[in-house]
């Protein structure tokens, strides 16, 4: 947990600036600018039409008496994805942008499920064995 908050707090924000620098440095201060703008508002209408998909289809979900597990996964990385392109840096718009595409975010959403389901029931099921 330290590594991931050491690499959360200090890598990432170094390698956002190494990469706008660079960036700058190819192309010129405004146009740079201009693209962390442009892929602000992309990312911000991307942000809200696919955060509307996954309202509805929560909502169907829960209309038609199924569980939205699904769902509930799409709007937590839809969230996620949102924050990220709050983020000011080249890094974490393309990771916010690939977390708001259903194709990446399908893809994300199956490595999670497979990662941290056998975690979950294992640590549910454990408090449960213990006498």
């Amino acid at each position: 947990m330290p590594f991931l908050l050491v690499l959360l707090f200090i890598v990432t924000p170094l390698a956002e600036l190494y990469v706008i620098w660079q960036v700058g440095g190819l192309i010129g201060l405004l146009p740079t600018i201009a693209l962390l703008l442009a892929a602000s508002i992309l990312g911000g209408l991307l942000l809200r039409s696919q955060g509307r998909t996954a309202w509805r289809r929560f909502v169907a979900a829960l209309q038609g008496g199924r569980p939205p597990a699904r769902e509930v996964a799409d709007g937590a990385l839809i969230v996620f994805g949102g924050a990220l392109l709050l983020t000011p840096g080249f890094i974490t718009d393309a990771l916010g942008i690939a977390l708001l595409l259903p194709p990446t975010r399908a893809l994300v959403r199956g490595t999670l499920v497979r990662t941290l389901a056998p975690r979950l029931v294992g640590g549910a099921t454990a408090r449960w064995a213990r006498p």
